[in-house]
């Protein structure tokens, strides 16, 4: 895991319900923790593109209910800025799921996936179709 080349936003809370794009049996999941977060006194954790949360499945198989798995962002609504100036945002709100080695748990993701993500995760860049 690299550190990525732009400062991302955080525009996820914790509690927020966001859409699971790969095929591991997963429809929908909620952000119970983001790893390695250090913020202030009373302060909500939010996690951003790239960033590995830890949810739990609302939506998806019998089995992966039972699951609290690791997953990481790879888009996000809220805006961030890019290092060469560009603006990006996507419509939703996804993740993909992830082992403890950080490798993918699904072999397709569906729809599109940040940049950043592909630096700091490049086996999540080889199964992604669009890279934007």
């Amino acid at each position: 895991m690299r550190p990525t080349g732009s400062n991302v936003t955080r525009g996820i809370n914790t509690e927020a319900k966001i859409k699971c794009v790969d095929n591991t049996g997963a429809k929908k999941l909620r952000v119970t923790s983001v790893m390695g977060y250090k913020g202030t006194r009373s302060r909500q954790p939010r996690a951003g593109v790239g960033d590995i949360v830890r949810c739990s499945v609302v939506k998806g198989t019998p089995e992966m209910r039972e699951e609290t798995p690791m997953a990481v962002i790879v888009r996000q609504r809220k805006e961030w800025k890019r290092s060469d100036g560009r603006r990006v945002k996507f419509e939703d709100n996804a993740a993909v799921l992830i082992t403890d080695r950080n490798e993918p748990r699904g072999n397709e993701i569906k729809g599109a996936v940040a940049r950043e993500v592909v630096e700091r995760f490049p086996e999540i860049g080889k199964i992604a179709r669009v890279v934007v």
